[in-house]
């Protein structure tokens, strides 16, 4: 069987990495685990009462996990996911033993590597891959880092954060095919990866060494996206794409649109986090652009323009109709116009016409 990486020596690499995070005494930690689980509970309320979407499936509560578990659980849920597609594509295309142990171990320290980057600055994940229906973690070393540097109010910062990250559960509970599509998408891309030139298990290896890389040396000029070269890719990665820009722009449109109610501080809190998007200095910025993170910032703004522009035209109760199966999702040109969307879904007359 072909091994990709070696998942314990990236375990091991993440945790020996990952910086432990802001000083806090035993009670303080206490009581941001508490805070956050309290949080996520009260939030859950909120988004279910804003959006009309409601869990269909149940799911465990929340994680509220350090740098090192969140590494720890996303390389657990990626084991679970690669190994057996890596395996299963790899065929009889075997290298050398001495070849393959060399390689899962420089892989898994690029792995370990990367993990542990994100690991300290990661807020809040709905991690899929280890188990249905997929886990909400909450990084609170991180959270608490965040708020202290803004300046913000402890707790509406984290109610904050919890809107956003409750919004992707409920995406997923509520949404029961979501999951499985999701992961569909992510094996059909790995699919279409087999049909290149290169062997597969190497062309990945190649795309975990461009982000180790990019963790390491910032002057780096290459990108992660050099790994997608068939056509087939391309057509799996655009569907894929859309459909982030509409899990994470609905998350922004949930949050933008509970947070005025329920959060005092909510406009400083937003205009303080911007600023820290935008900001960062030469090696942030450049990991950022390797990692997909800027793309990920313009999936904020574009799916959240997207939502607003369906939700103005249909209502919420429209919007949801967005659900109904992966043939309503919207396609990526549809992401710049909303219209179309309305009209392929709705027809003609879904639009609302605009008060007089």
């Amino acid at each position: 069987m072909a091994q990709f990486v070696d998942w314990d020596l990236a375990a091991a690499t993440a945790g020996a990495l990952s910086k432990s995070g802001p000083r806090v005494s035993y009670s303080e930690a206490t009581d941001v685990v508490g805070d956050l689980r309290r949080l996520t509970d009260e939030a859950a309320g909120h988004v279910a009462d804003y959006t009309g979407l409601r869990a269909q499936v149940a799911h465990p509560p929340v994680r509220v996990v350090d740098r090192r578990d969140w590494a720890a659980t996303n390389i657990a849920g990626l084991r679970e996911v690669i190994t057996p597609l890596v395996s299963r594509l790899s065929g009889d295309k075997q290298p050398g033993a001495l070849t393959e142990a060399i390689g899962s171990r420089l892989t898994g320290v690029q792995a370990g590597t990367v993990l542990a980057y994100l690991s300290g600055r990661v807020l809040g994940q709905y991690e899929v891959f280890s188990a249905d229906p997929g886990q909400l973690l909450l990084v609170a070393p991180n959270i608490v880092e965040v708020e202290r540097k803004l300046g913000a109010d402890p707790r509406d910062f984290r109610l904050w954060v919890c809107l956003h990250e409750v919004t992707h559960r409920t995406q997923f509970t509520a949404v029961p095919w979501m999951r499985g599509y999701f992961l569909g998408e992510v094996q059909a891309f790995v699919d279409a990866s087999s049909s290149g030139g290169e062997h597969l298990v190497e062309r990945l290896r190649r795309g975990v060494a461009t982000l180790s890389e990019a963790v390491r040396d910032p002057e780096s000029r290459t990108s992660v996206l050099d790994i997608v070269q068939t056509p087939a890719q391309r057509a799996v990665l655009d569907r894929l794409t859309a459909l982030m820009t509409l899990l994470e722009g609905h998350a922004e449109f949930v949050m933008d649109g509970v947070g005025p109610q329920v959060i005092p501080s909510v406009e400083r809190i937003r205009a303080s986090f911007n600023r820290r998007r935008e900001a960062g200095n030469p090696l942030e910025k450049a990991i950022r652009r390797l990692l997909g993170v800027d793309v990920k910032m313009r999936q904020y703004a574009e799916g959240r323009k997207f939502v607003h522009g369906v939700v103005e035209r249909v209502g919420m109760d429209g919007f949801n109709s967005i659900f109904n199966s992966p043939l309503t999702l919207p396609r990526l040109s549809e992401l710049g116009d909303p219209d179309a969307w309305v009209a392929r879904v709705h027809g003609p007359a879904g639009t609302v016409p605009a008060a007089g």
